[in-house]
């Protein structure tokens, strides 16, 4: 294929879609104890990231450094590719948009990195875009506007049962987790221009979900969009919303269904568990 989308282990995209669609998934590694596991199956995974976090053991994540993603680059030109994209999570919340500019400066054919500006299945949906754009006839740059788009339009909110993980990752500051759990409330948060910023603060969990709910019905409006729920430890929560998302939402999906599933464990790790979150991507941007 002329043109090899890249994306990374945070954008949740399973296996079988992946696969299917030709985009190259490289994981991020988490590090728990002492221990360094690549995101994914046979490594790291969202049970295993739960767990550690419930018992207090030191968990950390890290990025692909350039030397990886250049070897990635290469096999794809190996195989074919004369350009490449890569999408990948928000550079302010990681360095692997970073490594992916240093690598694209060495690799043997066009690398055009993509900073989402987003985190999980958003991430994810702008890959998928990216992709279409190439299915389409697109190069390069159409594949990764499409991309940029795409995420530009999607709404990531999420819920967590406290503020402390990410605290602890340095993803909010000290005095605003303190004060969250001072109160005892329900922090709804969003991505707000690749970073975590707060959305509205209710007392009760329930109340969290029906928010959500509500905020993820208004960000569709009457466009076309994909949705998804993601969960960290809290399946039976993450499964009523998603009923009750299809149901409300069953004109903007048309005929398709409301992923849900649990999500990655590099995310996860700086989330806690408990947590639940829902993607609104719009299928066509601006169109």
């Amino acid at each position: 294929m002329p043109v090899t989308i890249v994306t990374d282990s945070t954008a949740s995209l399973p296996e079988d879609v992946a696969v299917e669609r030709g985009i190259v998934v490289v994981p991020l590694q988490v590090v728990i104890g002492a221990e360094a596991l690549d995101e994914g199956p046979g490594g790291a995974t969202p049970e295993l990231v739960a767990a550690a976090l419930k018992d207090w053991k030191p968990v950390s994540t890290s990025r692909p450094g350039p030397a990886a993603l250049l070897d990635v680059y290469e096999r794809a030109a190996r195989d074919g590719a004369t350009e490449i994209v890569s999408v990948h999570l928000s550079g302010d919340m990681s360095g692997t948009f970073e490594s992916a500019q240093l690598a694209a400066r060495d690799a043997s054919v066009r690398v055009v990195p993509v900073d989402t500006r987003q985190v999980g299945f958003a991430t994810g949906f702008a890959a998928l875009a990216a992709a279409d754009a190439v299915d389409g006839g697109g190069g390069a740059d159409d594949a990764a506007a499409a991309a940029r788009a795409r995420a530009a339009a999607s709404s990531s909110l999420f819920y967590v049962d406290t503020l402390e993980y990410l605290r602890r990752g340095g993803r909010i500051g000290a005095a605003a987790a303190l004060l969250g759990g001072a109160l005892a409330v329900k922090p709804l948060l969003h991505i707000e221009d690749g970073r975590v910023g707060s959305l509205e603060r209710v007392r009760t969990s329930a109340r969290a979900l029906g928010r959500l709910e509500e905020l993820a019905v208004q960000r569709a409006r009457d466009e076309a969009v994909d949705v998804c729920v993601a969960h960290l430890a809290n399946p039976e929560r993450a499964g009523q919303l998603t009923e009750r998302l299809g149901d409300r939402l069953a004109a903007n999906l048309e005929g398709r269904e409301v992923w849900c599933g649990e999500l990655g464990a590099v995310l996860g790790a700086h989330v806690g568990p408990g947590m639940i979150a829902v993607c609104v991507a719009p299928r066509c941007p601006g169109g």
